[in-house]
């Protein structure tokens, strides 16, 4: 269940459950089980936008391509992004990639005893057609993911009030109803078209 702080929302959104064997290891968790809901994502993130949320959804659609109904193995997942790390929103997708999968750049987690090296599995400017590709490292099996967030644009009343939020000359009715516009627009692409193909295309990834 969300946390008060959060809108309600974000106690519908899609979980995503992994086993991850250094947090098993390490005793951290029972089996290395962890489920991550939105609301991680975006207290790592420090906020909610459809970027952060097309990431989760992104990684949430590529997993289920890529185990069905196994559970997903975090630090055991390469990430292939398309973009370079300071292309856009792309750090940003990054790090919600990050959070999910366990997998990092050059100054990610060296390992213990030679097992459990989270360092060099997050690449960036790949051979991508999507936003990133994800590849299991047990069987080699990748796919690519991208997002329309198009499907789920802003409503009108948003036009009219965006440019006096970003401009700050909005009043305090604007600022609050332009935060409420927000997170409807993130609501929509989370609870509504979570796995919508539409939305969230996954295809077969060959490196």
């Amino acid at each position: 269940m969300a946390s008060e702080d959060f809108p309600d929302f974000f106690a519908r959104v899609p979980t995503i459950t992994v086993r991850d064997k250094l947090a098993e290891f390490l005793g951290a968790a029972v089996h290395g089980t962890m489920t991550y809901r939105y609301e991680d994502a975006v207290r790592l993130a420090g906020h909610s936008c459809p970027t952060v949320a097309g990431a989760y959804l992104m990684v949430l659609n590529g997993l289920r391509a890529l185990y069905g109904d196994e559970l997903p193995v975090r630090g055991e997942i390469e990430v292939f992004m398309a973009d370079a790390r300071d292309s856009g929103a792309n750090g940003v997708v990054a790090t919600v990639v990050q959070l999910l999968t366990g997998a990092a750049a050059e100054t990610g987690f060296h390992g213990i005893g030679g097992q459990f090296s989270r360092r060099d599995l997050l690449k960036f400017d790949q051979p991508v057609a999507g936003t990133f590709a994800l590849r299991r490292m047990d069987t080699g099996k990748a796919v690519q993911v991208s997002l329309n967030a198009a499907i789920v644009p802003w409503t009108d009343e948003m036009r009219g009030v965006m440019p006096k939020a970003v401009g700050g000359y909005a009043s305090d009715e604007d600022l609050a109803r332009f935060g409420k516009l927000w997170q409807g627009r993130v609501c929509t692409m989370l609870t509504e078209h979570a796995t919508d193909p539409r939305m969230v295309q996954v295809s077969e990834w060959r490196a």
